[in-house]
């Protein structure tokens, strides 16, 4: 149990990376307005660097903004552990945090030190790309570096603005060259179902696919798989995040040979499993792109482990 709230386990971390412009303002505020219940925390380094939409906002103090749905947020400035630490102690804990890094940060290292904090968890490393301008941008001399390391760290880049770019299926392919570890998924003012970014909706007791997903989100689907009883969980998240399978994300819990339930999370190319909190039941929510994500191969593949 988490000192001040109900919710056990360690508390999810999404870092949201991005140079400026990109649209990581935007894509806070929309998933804000998707949380339906889920109380999110929003780290930014300073309080001006995200202007959350003012409709959101419910209070504020000097470093806690209280907005709608129990969401809040907070500004870490240059001490992100302690801050850190002091949300874990909400009461009501978040369920999840967005952990927004400025637009010359370089996520990778942001997501290293959460995965050194025994509280908390890693959930993935989202990087937002302006799709008119990340090749000028990569290739500046001054700018360059930091904007193509930015992408080789993420697990989902957000291929944004996508309106914008006169060829968004040629920047599309450059990235799947400059940062071949991670999925790339298209958007226009970073409007993406919210479970395409954070960890899928998974409760200990049940796991289930919502399908909440707005008309303008179409081209996603969201899929339960049911895995074999016994199955290696480890070689399941191998098999998820196998890049043949363009999964975007597989959140859930499986029930290992010997008869305890594993944690399984899938973000790209990246998988973790881990001990399931008590009560979980076995399950397994799938999330991809429409048109490419094959759930019935996966479901086939999954049964023969």
């Amino acid at each position: 149990m988490t000192a001040g709230g109900t919710q056990s386990g360690p508390l999810p971390v999404t870092v949201v990376g991005g140079y400026l412009g990109a649209g990581k303002t935007t894509l806070v505020n929309s998933l804000l307005r998707q949380a339906g219940g889920r109380r999110l925390a929003i780290m930014v380094n300073e309080f001006g660097a995200l202007p959350i939409d003012s409709s959101l906002v419910e209070a504020a103090d000097d470093r806690i903004v209280s907005l709608t749905g129990g969401c809040v947020c907070c500004s870490y400035g240059e001490d992100m552990v302690s801050s850190l630490a002091m949300l874990a102690t909400l009461d009501p804990r978040p369920d999840h945090v967005l952990l927004e890094a400025s637009g010359v940060a370089l996520p990778g290292a942001i997501a290293g030190t959460v995965g050194l904090l025994g509280d908390f968890a890693l959930d993935g490393t989202v990087v937002l790309a302006d799709a008119e301008t990340v090749q000028r941008r990569a290739g500046d001399r001054y700018v360059g570096s930091t904007v193509r390391q930015q992408l080789a760290q993420a697990d989902l880049i957000l291929l944004n603005k996508c309106d914008l770019a006169a060829d968004p299926g040629g920047v599309e392919a450059w990235l799947g060259e400059a940062a071949p570890g991670a999925r790339i998924v298209r958007a226009e003012q970073a409007d993406v179902p919210i479970d395409a970014v954070l960890g899928t909706r998974t409760d200990p007791g049940t796991v289930r696919a919502d399908g909440r997903f707005r008309d303008h989100t179409a081209g996603y689907v969201a899929a339960e798989l049911d895995p074999p009883a016994g199955a290696d969980p480890e070689a399941l998240a191998r098999l998820l995040a196998d890049p043949a399978h363009r999964l975007l994300r597989a959140k859930g819990f499986v029930r290992r040979p010997d008869g305890s339930m594993a944690a399984l999370q899938v973000v790209g190319n990246r998988w973790t499993v881990s001990e399931a909190p008590a009560g979980a039941r076995p399950g397994l929510v799938c999330i991809g792109l429409r048109g490419q994500a094959d759930i019935a191969k996966i479901r086939r593949s999954a049964a023969r482990l």
